[in-house]
């Protein structure tokens, strides 16, 4: 058994501009048939199957035809009514090809067409070509049947089973190429980013279960893989038709949201950046700053010294420097101000700060310096004050003026002469 040659149609300029979809295809002859009456088109965002019927030379042709004028008047975007128009001008081309003698009297053809871009899906339907959509591992069907078994299901006359295997199974009430006032039906439907579409001609759907097309979809991802199992299956199921399947991955704005959001990740990268930088840079300013300001004062040999930073280390690293070394002793100091600057740092808020520290310890000591001073000439000054005071008592009292000359040491020559004078004094009043 070899499988037919798949009939495509050549995808139409605005057809080649649209956004690349995933997709795959196949069409075989079936285990029955002796050609394939089965046509499609590929041409993303278009994707059609047409059930041609009529017999040999005939069947193909019209679904030959009608696959050529979908791909030449489809539309380039999801568009409902234009792909309806396209359908209608399909069935037109078909009847005009019986008159012209191109295939024979009575050929007609199904056709299910599907224009997928985004997540925006149309299809214009005609005949029981199907189209199914998975969504989220659902495997559902979006087309209704135009045929006889479909009219007596929904009556409520036949179950799906029995419509299986019933003698008048393949009866089309309605096909391109039988009514010149042929209308599709015509279906909108938002799809999302992995859903899957199916489009197929009733050689698989009459062989294989909707659960098992299911099953097949859900298990195999690769498109062209998931179409070539669908026809296995039909085949393996016993092939009693042409089979033709398409499978497309609704791939929705996932390319567009991937590069949006690459771009987004970069520009937060890079806001991200620039905010670390400028905060590094200025962490990095401010330390520099504090440490090229700030200022504190140490013991140094000694000495009270001025250091320009900041006191100890980090990572082996210090961040001061020696401005000067004063004259100010640290031992001259308050023994609690003293001990600070041995074990340890004063800090200030800057070198200037720390200046007028040294100038205020340094008017300390000078203070504490000039007190001692004082109290030891207020010493030397009482003595001879008492020296004074005793000499005045020798003038005025003769008789202790000897003992209080001998005992003042204040001013020796007054002492001295204040014992004559009294004693001279005494002498010359003593007669009277």
């Amino acid at each position: 058994m070899a499988a037919a040659t798949p009939h495509r149609a050549s995808a139409s300029p605005s057809a080649r501009r649209a956004p690349a979809i995933a997709f795959g295809s196949r069409t075989d002859v079936g285990c029955v048939r002796d050609h394939n009456e089965d046509s499609l088109v590929v041409s993303p965002p278009l994707f059609a199957v047409a059930d041609g019927m009529g017999g040999h030379a005939a069947g193909e042709v019209a679904s030959e035809i009608a696959v050529n004028v979908l791909a030449d008047r489809a539309p380039a975007h999801p568009d409902a009514n234009a792909l309806g128009e396209a359908v209608v001008a399909a069935n037109r081309a078909v009847l005009r090809g019986v008159h012209e003698g191109v295939g024979r009297e009575g050929m007609g053809t199904t056709c299910t067409a599907a224009v997928l871009e985004g997540e925006r899906l149309v299809i214009a339907q005609v005949g029981d070509s199907r189209a199914y959509l998975l969504h989220q591992g659902k495997l559902q069907q979006l087309t209704r049947d135009h045929s006889l078994m479909a009219d007596m299901i929904e009556a409520g006359q036949l179950t799906p089973e029995e419509a299986r295997t019933h003698p008048q199974r393949s009866v089309i009430t309605r096909a391109l190429g039988s009514d010149p006032h042929l209308q599709p039906d015509l279906y909108e439907i938002n799809v999302e980013t992995g859903d899957r579409l199916l489009l197929c001609s009733d050689g698989l759907s009459s062989m294989v279960h909707d659960r098992d097309i299911e099953a097949i979809m859900t298990r195999v991802r690769d498109p062209q893989r998931c179409a070539s199992q669908l026809v296995s299956a039909a085949i393996a199921a016993g092939g009693h038709d042409n089979v033709t399947v398409i499978v497309a991955n609704v791939e929705g704005f996932a390319e567009a949201r991937r590069k949006k959001m690459a771009r987004k990740t970069k520009l937060t990268i890079a806001l991200v950046l620039v905010l670390l930088a400028a905060i590094v840079g200025g962490a990095a300013y401010a330390f520099s700053y504090w440490t090229g300001n700030a200022a504190y004062l140490a013991e140094l040999d000694g000495k009270v010294a001025v250091y320009r930073g900041v006191p100890g280390s980090f990572l082996g690293m210090t961040f001061s420097q020696l401005e000067c070394e004063t004259d100010v002793s640290v031992d001259d100091l308050q023994p609690g101000l003293a001990n600070r600057l041995r074990e340890g740092a004063i800090t200030a808020d800057s070198v200037e700060a720390a200046q007028a520290l040294v100038d205020s310890y340094r008017q300390d000591i000078a203070q504490q310096n000039g007190e001692a001073g004082t109290g030891d000439a207020a010493g030397e000054d009482g003595a001879a004050g008492s020296g004074n005071a005793a000499g005045a008592g020798a003038d005025g009292n003769s008789g202790s003026a000897d003992a209080t000359g001998a005992a003042n040491s204040g001013n020796s020559g007054n002492a001295t002469a204040a014992p004559d004078d009294a004693s001279a004094s005494a002498q010359g009043g003593a007669p009277a």
